[in-house]
């Protein structure tokens, strides 16, 4: 519209308007976005700068959930540790009631004490000692000597025989019979070889079924199913650390901070626990069973004492990384948050400039329009 001439006070008071309405325009953006610097050309630094940090701050957001995930995972396994720790705890109360339980079937124990496996006697080489249960029997041939170790593993070791060895608390042989058989002690070997051990030829009448030993093995078989199954119930968003699983934790955006978990093997048989074996009817039976519990119990203490210092580290990690964040996004708005009392205050003293020149224009016009009543137009 250069065809139309202004006065040189009209165009002023125009410029000035424009100029008012263009900071307004800016203002009222800071208001409604409640930043200061909304794109590069506001303030290219702050503006980029701002970004980089938000930019971090949101890759460190990505980090953080796997970390919160992770944590979780971690968490899910301490407690189910925990709940296994129970379970084997319970299975060997259940191993301690049945010995409790006096064994009924047929036992013998021999009459010389403080043995030890080690104990070796020089027995005629050739002869024999022979152990049967009326079906099976069990022969330990002397080479010139028998440790009682070889004696106690012929028993144990002949398939099929219904009769186990044991050494006693006071280092005496004990012969017991799994079952409502009896148990024959005889062989080649002269009476005092067989002496050394604390026997002598003799037959021992079969016994009875211990019905407590029996139910209390039954329980502590359906405690190994609850051990497997809660093994399988440990995982957690598709990670099981109790059944071989592992996990990888990153704490940075570029993975170079991270971390390793190796899960364990945590069901009956990682355990190395099995089920109970001839209803429980002999001491050694118990005895075997109480020994891998007290294995598991020390494995799954250990177990749960690096999965709690890996959920402290991981937890660590996780508050710090919220700390970053935080940070990051504290710093990238201390550059492009405004003011909003300012903008307010700005916003309303354009307001009143922009009223004030509306009027300055006004009055500008107005000189214009004398010019015309000179002339009588």
């Amino acid at each position: 519209m250069s065809e139309i001439l202004l006065s040189a006070g009209v165009r002023s008071n125009l410029l000035v308007l424009q100029q008012i309405t263009d900071l307004m325009t800016s203002t009222q953006t800071r208001l409604a976005t409640g930043k200061r610097v909304n794109t590069a050309l506001d303030s290219p630094t702050k503006f980029f700068t701002a970004l980089t940090l938000n930019n971090r701050a949101d890759d460190l957001n990505i980090v953080l959930d796997g970390i919160s995930n992770a944590f979780k995972i971690l968490e899910s396994a301490d407690t189910s540790l925990t709940a296994l720790t129970n379970l084997v705890s319970s299975a060997q109360s259940v191993a301690n009631s049945a010995l409790a339980s006096v064994g009924t079937t047929a036992n013998r124990t021999g009459t010389v004490a403080n043995l030890t496996a080690a104990t070796s006697f020089t027995v005629s080489s050739g002869t024999t000692f022979t152990i049967a249960d009326g079906t099976t029997t069990a022969t330990i041939t002397s080479t010139g000597s028998v440790t009682v170790q070889q004696f106690l593993d012929g028993v144990n070791n002949t398939a099929g025989l219904a009769v186990k060895a044991s050494l006693t608390a006071n280092g005496s042989i004990k012969l017991e019979a799994t079952g409502t058989n009896t148990i024959v002690f005889g062989g080649t070997a002269s009476t005092s070889d067989k002496a050394k051990f604390g026997f002598s030829n003799a037959t021992t009448a079969a016994g009875t079924l211990n019905a407590t030993r029996s139910s209390l093995a039954a329980q502590f078989d359906a405690t190994l199913t609850q051990i497997d199954q809660l093994a399988n119930d440990a995982a957690f968003n598709g990670v099981n650390l109790l059944k071989g699983g592992s996990l990888k934790v990153s704490f940075n955006e570029t993975s170079t901070s991270q971390i390793s978990i190796s899960g364990v093997t945590d069901d009956a048989a990682g355990l190395g626990l099995t089920v109970s074996t001839n209803t429980w009817q002999t001491d050694k039976d118990i005895q075997d069973k109480l020994t891998t519990l007290i294995t598991a119990l020390a494995t799954l203490r250990s177990q749960a004492n690096v999965f709690a210092s890996n959920v402290s580290l991981v937890q660590a990690r996780e508050e710090f990384t919220k700390s970053i964040i935080n940070t990051l996004k504290s710093a990238a708005d201390g550059l492009v948050v405004s003011d909003q009392n300012e903008e307010g205050a700005n916003l309303l003293a354009l307001q009143t400039r922009q009223s004030l020149s509306t009027t300055a224009l006004s009055l500008a016009a107005q000189a214009d329009q004398n010019v015309l009543r000179v002339l009588g137009l």
